[in-house]
């Protein structure tokens, strides 16, 4: 099956799809109809500390089931059944957000932290058919198609939603709230519309010698990040690494899911806000393969360097924005850094692992990111609840973005790449 057409673009159609609820519902709209209108009752502050829980609560869900679905994908003969399933999850959840009334941001927490384990346990096994549509010479080349496409798809969704959002009348809708309910089921539709290739061409699981129960699978996932941790922690360099990564990249993780919200809590108008935030969505394609040349010129290090430092003058304009000029420059700015700082993170990782056991630490890579990801929405969503306002919790975020610059800098890539090649 290695290299057929039809599974290959089949393949980068489900980054197309499920990028839809990336765009429109993690980062763009849903924050902003959660502060309008699910709860509207509350004070602002407190509204953006309840987005923040529940980015929390969605995080450590999928934290935990994590491990154990990668399991299931390399265990399991029925991947495409689970694949089904999981997006069959995410666009129910995402479908019915059109319900939720003004004062339900219960309902809505619930509702999108379901959605958010269809989106990502889904995109576990959509990464698991990777290796068996591709092969080693083309692999990162299908790779890129499918983030590219996830861009594009998402993108293009957004702008049409925005469109939907700002001007109702042109779409025969009586008005923007009634257009963002809408909204969401338009990625709903598109999601599961766009992933029927998947379901029809992606090929048949490989064959397994023995079948186990999910009960087996969750403790072979568990005993195995457990031995990849020992074994991750005898290689000093990347070691000290992950800790900085873990650091940073939450910081980031966090400015994604909490921008909205934050900006909506400081006055920023709706069409704004999911104008800035669809701005960050197309710069972030050519400034990622920018940073990569950067990587290659000045090595990744520094290339995250330059990152991060754009990440602190963010979160300290952040602080002092008003305007929604200031979140426009905002929003190109995470863009310019955004893909880039992930794409070379990911690549210096990958430079200082040893090549038998790539597969092994990507894996613990991919699940211990999840579970360090819980840490920055809670810091921002307490600190926001205790000051009272939203603008001490995107400051907070810096410290992210400073102690990950520090432990970055204790790291000496070439002894790392030299450990790993030992």
């Amino acid at each position: 099956m290695l290299n057929n057409k039809k599974s290959v673009y089949s393949w980068v159609l489900y980054d197309w799809a499920n990028s839809a609820f990336a765009a429109t519902v993690l980062a763009a709209v849903l924050p902003i109809f959660y502060k309008d209108v699910a709860a509207a009752h509350l004070a602002p502050h407190i509204a953006t500390s309840y987005w923040g829980y529940t980015q929390t609560a969605a995080m450590i869900i999928i934290a935990v089931l994590s491990p154990v679905l990668g399991a299931a994908a390399d265990y399991s003969d029925s991947k495409k059944s689970f694949l089904k399933f999981f997006v069959f999850l995410g666009t129910s959840a995402t479908a019915v957000l059109f319900f939720v009334e003004r004062g339900n941001y219960i309902a809505a927490s619930l509702l999108f932290i379901t959605a958010n384990i269809g989106f990502a346990g889904g995109n576990v096994f959509y990464d698991g058919f990777l290796t068996d549509i591709a092969s080693d010479e083309n692999i990162d080349c299908i790779s890129s198609l499918g983030y590219a496409a996830g861009y594009l798809g998402g993108g293009i969704l957004l702008a049409i939603n925005l469109l939907m959002i700002s001007r109702p009348q042109l779409f025969c809708i009586s008005d923007s709230i009634k257009a963002v309910r809408i909204s969401f089921v338009t990625v709903a539709v598109w999601w599961l519309l766009f992933s029927i290739p998947a379901f029809v061409n992606l090929p048949s699981s490989r064959n397994i010698v023995k079948k186990i129960s999910f009960q087996e699978q969750g403790i072979i996932s568990f005993k195995r990040l457990k031995n990849t941790f020992r074994n991750i922690k005898k290689y000093r360099e990347l070691w000290k690494f992950l800790l900085a990564f873990w650091l940073y990249n939450d910081g980031i993780g966090t400015i994604i899911r909490m921008a909205a919200i934050y900006g909506r809590e400081i006055g920023i108008g709706q069409s704004d806000l999911i104008g800035a935030l669809l701005l960050t969505q197309f710069i972030g394609i050519p400034f990622a393969l920018l940073f990569g040349r950067m990587g290659q010129h000045f090595g990744a290090k520094k290339g995250i360097f330059a990152a991060l430092t754009i990440y602190i003058f963010v979160t300290v304009y952040g602080f002092f924005l008003s305007t929604a000029l200031d979140f426009w420059i905002l929003a190109a700015l995470v863009g310019l850094v955004q893909g880039g700082a992930q794409a070379l993170s990911r690549s210096l990782y990958g430079s200082m692992i040893p090549r038998d056991k790539s597969a092994e630490f990507f894996g613990f890579f991919g699940v211990s990111s999840k579970f360090a990801a819980v840490l920055g929405p809670t810091v921002f969503a307490a600190v926001s609840q205790l000051t009272g306002s939203g603008r001490n919790g995107i400051l907070a975020v810096a410290l992210f973005f400073i102690l990950g610059m520090i432990m970055l800098s204790a790291v000496d890539v070439e002894k790392g790449r030299s450990e790993a090649r030992q």
